[in-house]
């Protein structure tokens, strides 16, 4: 319903914008994706008058209300309810209902919600801003980073809210995930110009590598077609007899229209350094307890072993204590009881967004990861800002002038500096775009070490979760499995009242037939779950019962080689013990894993077949 035409912005020599044109057509949930920097919320203030831009045009049409998220607070009314309410239309202003659905889907309690907004944190001074922007009686929401501030719950509440909006959107997010279950259409700021497409992010950028990938084919075609034609004219050029072609010759060249090179895009490229690690198990946590001083207990009783090559994610609301977890791994505050067993020889780095405030504003980037470490060469340092997109002169801009998502890149740079065994990652995502998150997770990926994560970003979780610690239902549990059998097995409290209310209401309409083919389907699906695990275990308890097998019969020789003062074998009998024990120990550890993992399947189908029967 709006349309951008021929926009052009340029800031000195920079061009953020060249002749760039899109429309936003009816219904239509528009994904804006560029690199940090290239302009995305500098369109939104000019959609919304508030910056100006050198040529072209914005055509919006009369009576086209825009509703902005903004990032400043103003707040009017003594409590939350008041204050978002106060934005509805005067004939919805009795349905306090509908602000209260989304203050409670964005995380306010009811309690929360009669406070005054000044009480709250800055993160949740923008989800009030959020709630009043989903109220308003707008036609189009420019939503610009609305998850920065949410938890996972919040922002799975907030797809389903968007995905029903009626009408358009345009919306800017790092979270690729997010982005792609509501959007309809992706529009690019790619070179300086829009791109659009039907579909989604995946969608829009294979068509952008295959468009380049083309071009550029073309473009090295009409070079050597070029680099012939012109040592023709030269060859030729003083024949008599061919002075008719050279001519034709040089009038196509003329006419001919140069392809540029395109020239390259700046992208994180970087991989951490890992560190051979000399035993399986990295660190053990034992009835772990933790809560700060007049506060609730945030850790009770937490156990759970981090061993070789894991990938924790840590999820659940915010405030429930996923940073805090983090703290405690790297020693920076201790538990109020239990205890945290960490291997003499466990090298771990640990990256937390606030400490960006440790960083000496005098240095430049290239000081900072460079004084990260006394081992740490000139050229590595210099290998590292490269791959932190601080080339040339930016490596030696001050920390003090560069913005969040930068000071940001130079605490990564300053953990690429040592090798580690266990990478702790506190919302490593935030401040970046959607190409440098798929950089960071192809790292995590690489990673030869363990990590553990704290994040909302479900594209994150679904791409190396293997394993998941939640704070969820007021408590801190260890669950072994990835992120979408969490989802299928347990789900989120504030989502699974919803669930049990959706099947209470179907039930009341199965009929016997129905009861029979939903109870097939439920045994087929059982069966198709529990079978692999089934056997997994069956192989590992063979192995194990082999690997006993193989102890006892060393024993027996040792007993055998002391009787008869073999050397030899006194020698190298303990050694193959120790290593089976080791192997041992591992297939324990794996039998562990698939068991819970088998006992938690077998629990959820058996709810299953008891609410069929009731």
């Amino acid at each position: 319903m709006i349309t951008i035409n021929s926009l052009s912005k340029s800031y000195g020599a920079r061009v953020l914008f060249n002749n760039l044109s899109f429309n936003v057509g009816k219904n239509e949930r528009i994904g804006l994706v560029a690199r940090n920097g290239h302009g995305k919320t500098t369109l939104f203030k000019m959609i919304m008058g508030q910056a100006e831009y050198d040529s072209g045009e914005i055509q919006i049409p009369k009576d086209y209300k825009l509703g902005y998220l903004e990032q400043h607070i103003n707040f009017k009314y003594p409590t939350i309810i008041e204050e978002v309410v106060s934005v509805m239309p005067k004939t919805e202003q009795d349905s306090k209902w509908k602000a209260e659905k989304i203050l409670f889907g964005l995380g306010f309690s009811k309690e929360d919600i009669l406070r005054d907004p000044l009480e709250f944190s800055g993160g949740y001074k923008i989800r009030m801003n959020l709630a009043k922007i989903l109220l308003s009686d707008s036609n189009m929401l420019l939503l610009d980073e609305p998850n920065n501030y949410l938890d996972i719950v919040a922002i799975r509440w907030l797809v389903k809210f968007l995905k029903s909006w009626k009408g358009e959107l345009i919306l800017i997010t790092h979270d690729r995930s997010f982005m792609d279950q509501v959007i309809t259409h992706t529009v690019a700021i790619h070179r300086n110009k829009a791109k659009k497409i039907e579909g989604n992010t995946s969608k829009l950028y294979e068509q952008i590598d295959k468009e380049e990938e083309i071009y550029e084919k073309t473009r090295l075609n009409q070079e050597k077609k070029k680099k012939k034609t012109e040592l023709f004219i030269r060859r030729f050029r003083a024949k008599a007899r061919l002075a008719g072609m050279v001519q034709s010759r040089i009038k196509c060249l003329e006419k001919q229209d140069t392809m540029e090179e395109l020239t390259g895009i700046e992208t994180l490229d970087f991989t951490f350094t890992n560190s051979p690690f000399p035993a399986n198990k990295m660190m053990g946590i034992y009835s772990l307890k933790f809560g700060y001083e007049d506060n609730k207990i945030l850790i009770d009783n937490l156990d759970l072993e981090i061993l070789k090559n894991e990938r924790i994610c840590v999820i659940g609301k915010n405030g429930k204590g996923k940073s805090t977890l983090l703290k405690l791994l790297s020693e920076r505050i201790k538990p109020v009881s239990g205890n945290i067993k960490t291997h003499p020889e466990l090298k771990v780095s640990y990256f937390v967004q606030s400490d960006v405030s440790d960083l000496n504003d005098s240095q430049t980037v290239y000081e900072a990861v460079l004084s990260s470490s006394p081992d740490c060469l000139p050229q590595r340092a210099r290998n590292i800002c490269g791959s932190m997109m601080f080339t040339g002169d930016d490596s030696l801009k001050k920390i003090a002038v560069l913005s969040g998502g930068e000071k940001s890149r130079v605490l990564l740079g300053r953990i690429l500096v040592k090798p580690s065994h266990l990478l702790l990652l506190d919302e490593p995502t935030n401040h970046m775009d959607i190409e440098s998150t798929e950089a960071l997770i192809d790292a995590i990926d690489e990673f030869k070490g363990s990590v553990i994560v704290v994040t909302h970003n479900e594209q994150l979780l679904h791409r190396i979760a293997q394993k998941l610690i939640i704070f969820d239902r007021d408590k801190a549990s260890f669950f072994h499995g990835t992120y979408a059998e969490f989802l299928d097995m347990r789900g989120w409290e504030d989502e699974g009242s919803d669930i049990k209310a959706k099947n209470d209401n179907t039930k009341k309409n199965y009929t016997k037939d129905d009861v029979k083919k939903i109870r097939a389907t439920l045994i087929q699906e059982k069966s198709k779950a529990l079978k692999p695990l089934e056997t997994k275990i069956k192989e590992l308890e063979h192995e194990i019962l082999k690997k006993e097998h193989q102890i006892e019969e060393i024993s027996k020789l040792l007993l055998k080689a002391y009787e008869e003062k073999n050397i030899n074998l006194l020698a190298d009998a303990p050694k193959q013990s120790k290593q089976i024990k080791e192997q041992l120990d591992l297939l324990y550890k794996e039998l562990l894993v698939h068991t819970e993992k088998f006992e938690e399947k077998e629990k959820y189908y058996k709810d299953e077949f008891e609410n069929i029967k009731n």
